[in-house]
């Protein structure tokens, strides 16, 4: 787990990559092109990337009308302009009619840093996962992102995926395998069950060790995929643990979190925790400073770990 990338370096690597096998894909940027990493495909298929400039709806727009035509559009910006500025675009325009545009917005989380809480996009996963015909995918490293921009090009349909700023660990090699829907148990235990996404993967694996050390045995799931959500997994791992906590770097409302407790709440009630941004905006600061401050870090993952066990 030493290497670190940044899973927007992965995305535009891969996009590269995947434009070189099918020449259906298109991919439009909002003037952010470099530090969203479609620059990278840019290079290599400069007639096949569209700058819009600062007009994310229009961007939004003209994607709809190339997957109406038979395109894979790939669209890209921060987080915060690509699902709260167009959300009205992506709605009428590209979720209702179903069209095949795949949504890759980069620089979502606190992790953005210094740029402060107008940057910090923590309600994106809410806004797009309420949306009817939307696949969301939080990948948790450079090799699961690669895999995902793979994925998203075969779903039929509009793909929400979201990529950080930062570098974040590699945790898996490349045996790992992602799929669309499925969330992969990484650790098998009986005493509480994590659920975690993006930067918070690696974290979660960490305090399992650290659980361990006091007799306490947790399965860890990374749930990249949180719509559809694999219910089936998410029930069968809660049910054996008999309590739970989720992990991200998201608001508390409408993440993970609440996805998980709503298929518990209706299938197998159990004890939930949450590891996530409680109910407020970002700031400006470090990274890692401002993970701490508001509570993203292994040892709360563990003290939520143990409050959620001694609600059995």
């Amino acid at each position: 787990m030493s290497n670190m990338i940044a899973t927007r370096e992965s995305y535009g690597n891969a996009l590269c990559e995947l434009g070189k096998i099918n020449d259906k894909i298109v991919v439009f940027d909002a003037d952010l092109s470099g530090s969203t990493k479609t620059a990278v495909f840019k290079k290599a298929f400069p007639e096949r990337h569209f700058n819009a400039g600062i007009a994310e709806m229009n961007m939004a727009g003209m994607a709809a009308g190339m997957a109406a035509c038979g395109k894979i559009p790939f669209i890209s910006t921060f987080a915060v302009f690509g699902t709260g500025r167009i959300y009205d675009a992506v709605r009428n325009a590209i979720c209702y009619p179903k069209l095949n545009v795949k949504l890759a917005m980069t620089h979502a989380g606190l992790t953005v840093g210094e740029d402060g809480a107008t940057h910090q996009m923590l309600e994106d996963v809410a806004l797009m996962t309420a949306l009817p015909n939307m696949t969301v995918i939080v990948p948790a490293d450079d090799t699961e992102a690669k895999q995902v921009v793979y994925a998203a090009a075969e779903v039929d349909g509009p793909v929400y995926m979201r990529f950080g700023r930062g570098k974040t660990e590699v945790i898996f090699d490349e045996n790992y395998k992602f799929e669309v829907g499925k969330a992969n148990v990484l650790t098998e235990g009986s005493d509480i069950a994590i659920f975690a996404c993006g930067i918070m993967v690696a974290k979660a694996l960490k305090a399992c060790e650290e659980l361990k050390k006091e007799g306490i045995n947790a399965s860890v799931v990374n749930v990249a995929t949180i719509k559809p959500l694999d219910e089936k997994t998410v029930i069968e791992v809660a049910g054996k643990c008999g309590c739970a906590v989720t992990c991200e770097e998201h608001s508390v409302y409408g993440g993970l979190y609440s996805v998980i407790s709503q298929c518990l709440a209706g299938n197998k009630p159990v004890p939930v925790k949450a590891v996530a941004v409680n109910d407020t905006f970002g700031e400006s600061g470090k990274p890692d400073e401002l993970l701490e401050k508001y509570g993203l870090t292994v040892e709360n993952i563990i003290s939520k770990a143990k409050e959620a066990i001694a609600m059995k």
